[in-house]
């Protein structure tokens, strides 16, 4: 994914999504994003255990921040993307997204974020630069 260039990630909203309200509890729209940005790695090829493993270093999330528009209830199907905004030699920035979908077609945003990804020796948890075979793929 290049920057602007858009990821998109199904999910169905399950019981275990849901609060006492029977909406979406607002922290599981972080672990949607979590999961359509390891999806998003993984449809190129970034093996986040692997690369760990091969380069010493992962990514972590360092600043996140959401704005809620509309609640998903159970069994809502919702499309969650992931956007480049910013890529730079330690970090980056994503801008996700939360769709309703109506018959596969986006009806309605749900939540918006955008998360700073930086990148870190997984020994140390100090910062470092995204090894560049890594950035050539986010960025070719």
């Amino acid at each position: 994914m290049t920057q602007g260039k858009e990821f998109g990630w199904p999910v169905r909203v399950y019981w275990e999504d849901t609060d006492a309200g029977g909406i979406v509890f607002y922290a599981n729209y972080l672990k949607f994003f979590e999961r359509a940005r390891t999806e998003w790695l993984r449809s190129l090829g970034i093996h986040q255990r692997e690369l760990r493993e091969s380069s010493g270093g992962m990514f972590v999330v360092g600043a996140a921040a959401l704005d809620y528009h509309r609640p998903a209830r159970l069994d809502d199907q919702i499309e969650v993307t992931a956007r480049i905004a910013e890529l730079g030699r330690a970090s980056l920035v994503l801008e996700q997204q939360a769709w309703l979908l109506d018959q596969g077609t986006r009806a309605q945003l749900l939540c918006e974020g955008r998360i700073r990804i930086g990148w870190v020796d997984a020994v140390q948890m100090k910062p470092a630069r995204i090894p560049v075979p890594v950035l050539q793929v986010l960025n070719p």
